[in-house]
């Protein structure tokens, strides 16, 4: 007899004697070494390619009380053969029958402790196969269990969840198509794996109005709030071509669905600090928790308002200024993040809440909300700071779409807030070009208190000043500089001194003194300065008999990378000509102001 063949004769033999000795046994006699005995010879089976025989003994009616109590140690040794076969092999399909048998016949309790354990100990690219083969046996356990059912679903959702996390969430077209890890598949047969629970929840919700088993519901709330973190959070959900049903978008519904049965869809969208948040002593552990909250429900609104996932369950009672209050926690909480996938999604949820609203129709009261101050604030740091150049101009584009919400005072206060706390010369110009144009619509359409009179003065002292003087880095601020004196070349040309509608000519003495006459004095220096440097690089280049001479030049403040002299000198040309392109605008200013001061005197003579 071939050696090989008498091994497994030996393995099942072993098993065979085991279990013969069992099945005289009460229930109560089974012994801890009769556990381990069935294990090993079971084990060996399976991995000498004897599933066959298993599954037979399994089968066997008389065997129904040892495979109750003994068979979910067989769990993990079954879910190594079944990753050891390949999808077509007999071998393959007897383990899943196996597998099958043991959700039937298994103790519960048992089964579900071993199931579980089994999903803890996988990792890496085994964690959604692992969770895909045992999600069916899972829930048929589950759905057996008497006591403690909503606990161990609730254990069993966040565990799956828990290993799920730290997959890399596939972003781009291609990288969905493939799927390379499972996880796409995954998600949704987690939710499938759920839905018995779902319709539980929903059925004994229709039997009573006041439905008092809140526990399994309460479960299946922290799975949706989880699942809106991730993947759903980092997940790229727009519509991509070539991809019929795209996973992320189907999971999406499927999770709002659940929190429309479960009755939750409308309060979490509404109600910033929904549910029982447990009562952490540590204040850490109390932060993470509140974070993660946040994190969820501003995924949950971009899906809402954004993607238009539930929105047909959304009450149409609600004004676009109410809808953009409840949204601009969650925008904040978005646009404080940097990675893209969140980035861009608060900035579509802020710009899709704007765009519900007609121009000038917001009212300045809402900027006494923090997140109406915080959230302009994010979009410069985003328009300034973010390497994304796409983010960076949407950020601009929302930044001009808020403004345009604002009644005039809004409008107003924002440009003096956004003065003082942008600390950018470009987005200060920006902001200055703002002020202009609302200038010119109260010139020439409509008379407007706030930019026109005194309300304008005490905003043109923000503008038209030089943050440190004469000693002001100018070609650093030039953006700023440039924007404040075509505000001042349009106000001399626009506001005559007999109407004085902007005030301008009674604050005209400050202005010289504040601005133009210290930049008058920063440019002569500045200039005088950079002529001096370019006459010290011609000379050192001629000394060194060669351009190549490679060295470090300082330009407002920021020490530039190593160039060569001749590089040197282009940068220190540039900056002649942005001092130029000044003293040009500032040159017609004085000359505006003169021919205006010299008219006036003239008429009165």
């Amino acid at each position: 007899m071939p050696e090989e063949h008498s091994q497994t004769i030996m393995a099942v033999d072993e098993l065979q004697a085991i279990i013969q000795r069992c099945q005289i046994l009460e229930e109560a006699d089974f012994k801890g070494e009769d556990f381990n005995l069935f294990l090993v010879a079971g084990q060996k089976c399976l991995e000498d390619g004897y599933a066959a025989q298993l599954l037979e003994v399994i089968q066997n009616e008389k065997n129904k009380v040892i495979i109750k109590n003994m068979g979910w140690n067989l769990i993990s040794p079954l879910v190594r053969c079944i990753f050891m076969y390949k999808q077509e092999d007999d071998k393959r399909e007897h383990c899943l029958r196996i597998l099958d048998q043991l959700a039937q016949l298994c103790n519960p309790k048992e089964l579900f402790l071993g199931l579980l354990e089994q999903i803890e100990q996988t990792s890496g690219d085994q964690v959604c196969q692992t969770v895909m083969l045992l999600l069916q046996p899972l829930q048929t356990v589950l759905l057996k269990l008497q006591n403690k059912k909503a606990y161990s679903v609730g254990l069993s959702l966040a565990m799956i969840m828990n290993q799920l996390t730290p997959l890399p969430v596939p972003y781009t077209k291609q990288q969905i198509q493939e799927d390379k890890l499972g996880l796409c598949q995954c998600c949704n047969a987690v939710v499938d794996f759920a839905k018995p629970f779902v319709n539980e929840v929903v059925k004994n919700m229709e039997k009573s109005s006041e439905y008092d088993d809140m526990e399994l519901k309460e479960e299946l709330l922290k799975f949706c709030m989880k699942s809106l973190k991730y993947p759903l959070l980092t997940a790229q959900l727009e519509q991509l071509e070539g991809i019929e049903e795209h996973p992320f978008r189907h999971f999406a519904t499927e999770i709002i669905n659940i929190l429309w049965n479960i009755r939750e869809l409308i309060p979490l969208v509404f109600l910033h600090h929904k549910g029982k948040s447990p009562a952490w002593e540590n204040q850490e552990f109390a932060d993470i928790e509140r974070k993660n909250s946040a994190d969820s429900l501003a995924c949950l609104s971009y899906l809402m308002f954004v993607q238009h996932f539930g929105i047909e369950c959304f009450p149409v009672v609600f004004s676009p200024s109410y809808l953009l209050l409840c949204n601009m926690t969650h925008i904040e909480v978005l646009l404080k993040r940097t990675e893209e996938s969140m980035l861009s999604k608060g900035l579509d949820l802020f710009e899709s809440s704007l765009l519900r609203m007609e121009d000038n129709s917001l009212l300045h009261d809402y900027l006494e909300f923090r997140d109406f101050i915080n959230v302009p604030q994010d979009l410069v740091k985003i328009m300034t700071l973010c390497p994304m150049e796409h983010l960076r101009k949407k950020s601009l584009s929302i930044l001009q779409l808020f403004i345009d919400k604002f009644d005039t005072e809004g409008k107003y206060t924002l440009f003096r807030c956004l003065l003082k706390t942008s600390n950018h010369a470009g987005v200060e110009g920006y902001i200055i070009k703002n002020i202009k144009d609302q200038i010119h619509l109260s010139l020439t359409e409509y008379d407007n208190v706030w930019f026109t009179g005194h309300h304008l003065i005490s905003l043109l002292d923000l503008v038209l000043s030089l943050p440190e003087g004469a000693e002001t880095d100018l070609l650093q601020n030039s953006d700023r500089i440039m924007a404040s004196l075509n505000l001042l070349r349009y106000l001399v040309i626009k506001d005559c001194e007999s109407d004085n509608q902007t005030g301008v000519w009674t604050t005209l003495t400050k202005i010289e003194q504040n601005f133009l006459k210290p930049l008058r004095v920063g440019l002569n220096m500045s200039k005088a300065h950079y002529e001096a440097e370019i006459k010290n690089k011609k000379e050192n280049r001629k000394e060194a008999h060669s351009s190549n001479t490679v060295c470090s030049v300082t330009v407002s403040g920021e020490k530039m990378p190593a160039m060569t002299t001749g590089m040197q000198l282009q940068v220190l040309h540039s900056a002649l000509f942005t001092f130029d392109l000044i003293e040009s605008v500032l040159a017609r200013v004085e000359e505006l102001i003169e021919v205006k001061i010299k008219a006036v005197m003239d008429e009165n003579s």
